[in-house]
């Protein structure tokens, strides 16, 4: 009863929506690196941490596959309507990064990660019940259903990822069109964001009026 309550709590709604965004979106810069065949970073190879990526990234088509599996996974994530699968791909993959940033002592980074792990603990517990047909054995079971995204936030995943992968495109950004492509790209996150909050705003007032 209490999982219901907080699962249908209009709140904790908007929080594992915006959560999701925030956790897919994490993965672009990284992906975006790999895919195009850059280097992750600019350290020595005298490092342990230097040497790992650096091999890694002589690996070639493997480096290129680990920024797809990362795009595909944020995308995902983005649709709000796939999250789950998303979250699923994104645990796998987080997972060795997170033991990687940790055996290598990565400073600091190994915080970033494991917020994230646990960012997307939370979105696999707020889907758990869609995983329990799969967790029983030859038992049968009702999956409770509960409210999906409304098409307002699946819209919105849809422009934030267009423009966040142009955002995080990997480069320097010269003077011209391809910088004020860029104030563009992030005047249309901002205006989608102040829109989906207005229209949500709106929606609970109606609905709050409704019920009184």
């Amino acid at each position: 009863m209490t999982f219901e309550k907080l699962r249908t709590n209009t709140r904790n709604q908007w929080i594992i929506i915006h959560l999701r965004y925030l956790v897919g979106f994490a993965f672009f810069p990284s992906g975006l690196t790999k895919l195009l065949g850059n280097r992750f970073t600019v350290l020595s190879i005298d490092t342990p941490i230097g040497y790992f990526f650096e091999a890694m990234y002589q690996t070639g088509f493997y480096w290129n596959f680990l920024g797809l599996s990362q795009i595909v996974a944020g995308i995902l994530l983005m649709t709000q309507r796939f999250a789950l699968l998303g979250a699923l791909l994104f645990l796998a993959i987080l997972t060795n990064i997170w033991i990687i940033t940790i055996s290598l002592s990565f400073t600091g980074t190994w915080v970033i990660t494991s917020l994230m792990m646990m960012a997307v603990i939370v979105l696999l517990i707020w889907d758990h019940h869609k995983l329990m047909p799969l967790l029983s054995y030859n038992q049968p079971m009702t999956v409770k259903s509960y409210p999906d995204p409304g098409r307002i936030w699946i819209n919105a995943g849809i422009i934030y990822t267009v423009c966040l992968l142009g955002l995080s495109w990997p480069g320097p950004v010269d003077e011209g069109l391809e910088r004020w492509t860029v104030r563009g790209l992030a005047v249309i996150v901002l205006l989608t964001f102040i829109l989906t909050q207005y229209k949500t705003y709106k929606s609970r007032r109606l609905l709050l009026k409704n019920q009184s």
